[in-house]
C-alpha cells in the first residue's frame, strides 16, 4: 500500500498511542538495566500472532530479565493466525499448532527455540480475548498463591494499550500491583509510506489488518456508550484518549474505514 504523507503521520500517532510503551522504546538487550530496584517480578505475555513480542521478550529474559514469566492465551477468533505464522517461520514450522491453545505453542517456543527453563514458565491456557486474558491470568497466579508487586506486561503492539486497561480494571483492587507496558517495539511506517521503519522487523500484520486493528481499538477504548470503558460496556478501566489521537482516527476513518472495516 502506499500512503500520503499526512496519512503517515496520523497512522504513525495511533500506532504509537495503542503501543503505550512505558519503557521509552528500550532495546531487549538492554530491558533489564533498566530497574536497578523494584525489577518486575513477573512477565505476562498475551498470545498473539506478531511472534517479534514473544521473541524479545524471550531474548530479554536471556539478558538479565530474571522474572517469572506467565504466558497468557486459549484458543480465540484471532488463534488462526498465530498458527499460520508459526507455520511460516524458517524455525518454528515444525511445532504442532493445529487445536492447539496460544500459550502452550509459545511455551515451546520459549523452552526448544531460546532455552527458557520450564520451570520459570506459568501457562494460563483457557482465555478466548482480551479482557479474558486479565480475569483468567488473575486466576491462574492466585492458584499459584504467587505475588508479584511489579508486572510487565507484553502483548501485539496494538492492541497493548487495551490490554493495560483491562488487566487495571481486573486488578484494580490490588492497587499494590504495578504494570510496566512493553510492546517489545512501536510500528512506525517509513517517510515513503512503503514500508516499516525498522526494516529488522519481521512476521508483521498485512496492510489490510494494520488497518483494521487500528481503526478497531479507538471505538473500544472510548469511555462512553459503545465503547469498553466504565461508562460503556464496562470491559476496562478508563483511558484517556488524546484529541489528537482522536482526529487522526477521524481522518484515517474516513480514508480507510469502508475498505478495510473492522478487524480485516
Amino acid at each position: 500500500m502506499n500512503f500520503s504523507p499526512r496519512q503517515i503521520s496520523d497512522i504513525n500517532a495511533l500506532a504509537a498511542f495503542l503501543a503505550c510503551d512505558q519503557t521509552g522504546g528500550s532495546r531487549p538487550e538492554r530491558l533489564a538495566s533498566q530497574w536497578h530496584e523494584d525489577a518486575p517480578g513477573l512477565a505476562i505475555l498475551l498470545g498473539n500472532a506478531v511472534l517479534e513480542t514473544a521473541e524479545r521478550l524471550f531474548l530479554a529474559m536471556e539478558n538479565g530479565l530474571t522474572c517469572r514469566l506467565l504466558i497468557a492465551g486459549g484458543i480465540g477468533h484471532s488463534t488462526p493466525l498465530l498458527y499460520q505464522a508459526v507455520a511460516a517461520h524458517p524455525q518454528y514450522h515444525c511445532i504442532a499448532v493445529q487445536g492447539r491453545p496460544e500459550a502452550d505453542i509459545l511455551r515451546d517456543i520459549a523452552v526448544n527455540f531460546w532455552r527458557i527453563a520450564p520451570q520459570r514458565i506459568l501457562i494460563e491456557n483457557v482465555s478466548t480475548n482480551c479482557g479474558d486474558n486479565a480475569i483468567q491470568a488473575a486466576r491462574v497466579l492466585r492458584g499459584q498463591a504467587l505475588t508479584a508487586h511489579h508486572i510487565l506486561l507484553v502483548q501485539d503492539p496494538l492492541m497493548q494499550r487495551r490490554s493495560d486497561a483491562s488487566f487495571r480494571q481486573v486488578w484494580r483492587d490490588f492497587p499494590a500491583v504495578r504494570f510496566t507496558n512493553w510492546p517489545t517495539f512501536v510500528p512506525r511506517i517509513d517517510d515513503g509510506g512503503n514500508g516499516w521503519a525498522d526494516p529488522a522487523l519481521h512476521g508483521l500484520w498485512s496492510w489490510p489488518r494494520f488497518i483494521s486493528l487500528l481503526l478497531g481499538e479507538i471505538p473500544r477504548l472510548r469511555d462512553a456508550p459503545g465503547g469498553y470503558g466504565p461508562r460503556g460496556a464496562g470491559f476496562i478501566a478508563h483511558v484517556d484518549i488524546p484529541d489528537a489521537v482522536e482526529q487522526a482516527y477521524r481522518r484515517l476513518n474516513a480514508d480507510f474505514g469502508q475498505a478495510f472495516g473492522d478487524r480485516a
